[in-house]
C-alpha cells in the first residue's frame, strides 16, 4: 500500500507535482485551443497552431508564473534560492501548470477554464489581436495548405555602407518566387513576404 509522505522528503511532491503539470499542461491546451477556435470560426489548423503553440509554450506559462508570483512558493534550498532559483523560467512555468492542474480537480474544467482565460488573457490578446509580422502570417498560411516552410534566398547587397540595401527572395512550393529589398535582411525578408502574400489570394498580411 501507498503511504503519504511529508512534503519534506521531496520525491513525493516533486512527483505529484509532475502528475499536475502533465495535466495543466492538457487543460490549458483545450481551454486555449477552444477560445482560438472562437476567435477565428473560419481559420484551418494550420492557421491556428502557431498561435496555440505560443501562449501554451513553456516561455509563455513562464510570463504567468511570474506574473503570479509563484517563485514566493515554491520548495528550494537556501543556495539555490540564493541563486536565484526560485525565479528559474523553467520552474515558473511547471508550477503555473501544476496549479491549472490542481484548480481542474478541484474545481472541473469550468474553473479551470476561468483561471485560464484570466491569467492567460495578455498571452491570448498579444496571439489574436496584435497586426501579424508578414514572415509570420505567411508561414501560417503555407501550413494550412500543407506546404513546407516559406525559404527565403539572400541575393546580395548594394549601395554605399551608410545606407546599404539587401534584396532577398521568399520561394513558397508552387508558387513563383517574390522578390524585394531593405535597409538590413530582416527588412527585406518581411517585405518579400507580405509581397508574396499579396500575389495569394485569399491571404491577408
Amino acid at each position: 500500500a501507498m503511504t503519504h509522505r511529508s512534503a519534506t522528503q521531496g520525491k513525493a511532491v516533486e512527483w505529484s507535482n509532475e502528475r499536475l503539470e502533465f495535466l495543466g499542461d492538457r487543460v490549458l491546451g483545450l481551454v486555449i485551443v477552444e477560445a482560438l477556435m472562437l476567435r477565428f470560426p473560419t481559420a484551418r489548423e494550420g492557421e491556428l497552431a502557431p498561435r496555440l503553440n505560443a501562449i501554451v509554450s513553456r516561455k509563455a506559462c513562464a510570463v504567468v508564473g511570474e506574473q503570479l508570483n509563484l517563485g514566493a512558493w515554491l520548495i528550494v534550498d537556501k543556495s539555490e534560492r540564493a541563486n536565484g532559483g526560485a525565479t528559474k523560467p523553467s520552474l515558473l512555468a511547471n508550477a503555473a501548470e501544476a496549479i491549472l492542474g490542481a484548480v481542474y480537480l478541484d474545481g472541473g474544467l469550468k474553473a479551470a477554464e476561468k483561471f485560464v482565460l484570466r491569467h492567460w488573457a495578455g498571452l491570448l490578446k498579444a496571439n489574436t489581436d496584435a497586426p501579424r509580422d508578414p514572415k509570420s502570417a505567411l508561414q501560417e498560411w503555407a501550413q494550412g495548405e500543407g506546404l513546407p516552410t516559406p525559404v527565403y534566398r539572400h541575393d546580395g547587397r548594394t549601395g554605399p555602407d551608410h545606407a546599404p540595401l539587401f534584396t532577398t527572395t521568399v520561394l513558397v512550393e508552387g508558387h513563383a518566387p517574390v522578390s524585394a529589398s531593405g535597409p538590413s535582411k530582416q527588412h527585406a525578408e518581411r517585405e518579400a513576404a507580405r509581397a508574396m502574400l499579396e500575389t495569394i489570394p485569399g491571404a491577408t498580411p
